[in-house]
């Protein structure tokens, strides 16, 4: 049974769905049983975004060589039963999504790891994608060392 992943971020548009597609991708290349979600803290306040996903998220995808599916969907609220069914919470900003969390989800609030990924008032797309693309690397490859311990203690307490 895989497990999940769950990237936040205020509106669902932009940083999370980068994470997501770009966690699907790699983790799927790395053949790790993992597998990508996101969803918004407050994506009311989106009032501006246009369309299903950010402009700027399908060709920094492309650019990488992973496609976008060609109907994305439209940003999605949070529930507290994704909260509940994620293996692992990521939120992109602390300062911007804890206080969300606490209000809306306040159990929740100190089960995520945040990351300190800017939106794009205080940093370029090209800056965030690459910040995330390195943290999302990291991840990956965090996992699949926990997978390779995981899978050498089976071997070792079958033997």
């Amino acid at each position: 049974m895989s497990k999940t992943v769950l990237f936040l971020c205020t509106g669902n548009y932009y940083r999370s769905r980068f994470a997501e597609n770009l966690f699907n991708h790699l983790a799927h290349r790395e053949g790790l049983d993992w597998r990508a979600t996101s969803g918004g803290t407050a994506t009311e306040l989106g009032v501006n975004n246009v369309g299903p996903i950010s402009r700027f998220v399908g060709p920094e995808l492309e650019r990488r060589g992973i496609a976008l599916d060609p109907q994305p969907r439209f940003p999605c609220q949070v529930t507290e039963s994704e909260l509940a069914q994620a293996d692992l919470i990521v939120a992109l900003k602390e300062e911007e999504h804890r206080p969300h969390l606490t209000s809306r989800f306040p159990d929740w609030a100190d089960r995520v790891t945040y990351w300190q990924i800017h939106d794009i008032d205080l940093m370029t797309p090209q800056e965030a994608f690459a910040v995330i693309g390195q943290a999302v690397e990291q991840l990956v490859a965090e996992l699949r060392h926990a997978e390779s311990a995981t899978s050498s203690t089976r071997t070792i307490d079958s033997d």
